[in-house]
């Protein structure tokens, strides 16, 4: 499946190459390397291979090959563009790999900001083109997504008769990704038209706009394929440049949703001004030039895999539940509300 990862913080920037390019296992480099703390090792399982869990071997042994997007927030525009207040985000995308994409690993070298979104796509079936790489842009705010919607060409025709107009004609590609992030959008601005896409709303508004859009696709699905539906994996990301919603979520009574990690602390790691080194504590980051006992700014990250390797810094998200970042940076766990009705049964792993 695809990996994503996201930085956000009210007061701290970060530098793109220091958390996409050079830790060890950074986003750039889960093409086809994977760290997944609590989910592997299970007791004696020390490798993907060993694990008797057939759908966490699936999910992590395809290549995340498809294409690579991402989208950080920069204020350049309030200083040209009439009308434009505070951040809002550019966005890279390439049909390449990241290992082998040499703008994208320029782009890193030399840009910071203060909310990122990046993501490495396998695809579940769509055309592998730049249109269909993450994230997905609607105005001020950034939507994204790892897992798939069962059986999308099923309801992706329903799911379109939800949208607004604009939502509709924002949609460029052809994922189920970006579908949800139209449904999202025609949610969070309750219909609204492109301009609702410039305003911010609150984190809760957020969140149940995200609850909705899940609610949403397994009813479609409950409507179009009755007891023949299967369980889709969203693992949703959404951003305004100052608020972050992220689920994840599996409707499977038992099955885990794929991987999702969150810290508060690994920020200072992977930052090179500060001492410590993202691939572990006998490694010396020579470039640091804080002191030990200085602190960095408040900052949370979000991401499909950890980025460092001292494990305490990590958090895995619970099983179906939201993680909310506010403006001021705090972070909330909450459970996502659904019916269990809506629970269905894997026929390849039931």
């Amino acid at each position: 499946m695809c990996r994503w990862f996201a930085y956000i913080s009210p007061e701290e920037p970060c530098l793109l190459k220091d958390v996409l390019l050079d830790p060890a296992n950074a986003i750039s480099k889960q093409c086809s390397e994977h760290y997944l703390p609590l989910l592997l090792p299970h007791g004696e399982e020390h490798e993907l291979d060993d694990s008797k869990d057939a759908l966490l071997k699936m999910r992590n042994s395809l290549l995340n090959m498809d294409g690579l997007g991402v989208a950080w927030y920069t204020k350049a525009a309030e200083s040209y563009v009439k009308g434009v207040e505070g951040q809002r985000p550019a966005l890279y995308k390439s049909q390449s790999p990241p290992i082998s994409d040499f703008n994208f690993r320029n782009l890193c070298g030399n840009t910071e900001t203060y909310c990122l979104f990046a993501h490495i796509r396998a695809t579940s079936g769509s055309v592998v083109t730049q249109v269909n790489s993450h994230p997905f842009v609607f105005g001020r705010h950034v939507f994204m997504h790892n897992g798939a919607i069962s059986d999308f060409s099923r309801i992706r025709r329903d799911m379109t008769d939800l949208f607004t107009y604009d939502a509709y004609c924002n949609v460029l590609g052809s994922t189920d990704s970006e579908h949800a992030a139209a449904l999202y959008m025609t949610n969070l601005t309750n219909h609204g038209a492109k301009d609702t896409w410039e305003k911010e709303y609150p984190i809760t508004e957020m969140l149940s706009a995200l609850n909705k859009t899940i609610v949403q696709i397994m009813e479609l699905q409950q409507k179009q394929l009755g007891d023949k539906a299967t369980p889709n994996s969203l693992n949703f990301c959404a951003t305004d440049g100052k608020k972050m919603v992220a689920t994840r979520f599996r409707n499977h009574a038992t099955q885990q949703p794929p991987s999702l990690y969150w810290s508060e602390f690994a920020g200072r790691t992977l930052n090179q001004k500060f001492p410590g080194h993202p691939d572990g504590t006998d490694k010396v980051n020579e470039a640091a030039t804080k002191g030990t006992d200085e602190k960095i700014g408040k900052h949370t990250i979000i991401a499909s895999e950890p980025t460092t390797y001292d494990d305490s810094e990590w958090h895995l998200i619970s099983r179906n539940c939201a993680l909310t970042v506010d403006e001021k940076g705090t972070e909330k766990e909450v459970p996502l509300e659904y019916d269990s009705k809506f629970n269905a049964v894997d026929p390849s792993n039931p």
